[in-house]
């Protein structure tokens, strides 16, 4: 039997979803700027990568060579490098009564390889009952735009990885699975518009943490 993490009531848990182009790794990162200011103990990490496997795993995932790749494998390198992850940065931080934002987590595997790809959602569920033991964010900011705008803004900043290149349909798809993934957990996850300036969404996902911390 695997034994379920013991969250430090200290800690808090963050995860930052969306579909590509939403602005996830400016905003955790503006999250994690304002609490350091404010005196708290935090780390920010992300995934794929985050450990020196994760970030072997995540070239694999990533790298436009890999086109090839079908979609168990897929999953299963997901959730390879995520088990690396809560083992060596997210439990001992938690441990320690930190905060801890990641750049994704288990949504975005439901998102992209279960309502995406079209893996059953049982098979991903049980592996993630595995793979976590029932660790979960407190608060996850899903950050909603639409798909178009949402591939154009990284087109502009020349970013490009595998999962970019799928075709549109593909991430409609993802974008309908998260908004499902939220309708089913209000309490956790909180709808942002991402289609708003930085400085607004910031004011907002500040407003959200802080009312959960104290």
């Amino acid at each position: 039997m695997v034994k379920r993490p013991v969250v430090s009531d200290n800690s808090t848990f963050i995860s930052f979803e969306g579909i590509e182009g939403t602005g996830k790794t400016i905003q955790s990162r503006l999250l994690f700027e304002y609490l350091i200011k404010n005196g708290y103990k935090v780390i920010l990490t992300e995934e794929p990568g985050a450990t020196q496997i994760g970030l072997k795993i995540r070239e694999l995932l990533l790298s436009v060579e890999h086109k090839g790749m079908i979609p168990i494998v897929e999953l299963l390198l997901y959730n390879a490098s995520r088990a690396q992850h809560i083992k060596e940065v997210i439990l001992p931080a938690i441990d320690k009564g930190a905060v801890v934002i990641t750049d994704r987590f288990t949504d975005s595997t439901v998102a992209y390889q279960g309502y995406g790809r079209g893996i059953d959602l049982n098979l991903i569920n049980s592996i993630e009952k595995i793979v976590t033991a029932g660790l979960q964010p407190h608060i996850t900011i899903l950050l909603d735009l639409d798909v178009e705008i949402g591939l154009k803004r990284n087109k502009s900043i020349n970013k490009t990885d595998r999962l970019e290149l799928e075709d549109i349909e593909f991430h409609k798809r993802v974008r309908s699975g998260y908004l499902e993934i939220a309708s089913k957990e209000p309490e956790r996850i909180k709808l942002i518009n991402a289609s708003e300036g930085i400085e607004e969404i910031h004011r907002k996902i500040v407003n959200i943490v802080m009312d959960f911390i104290n």
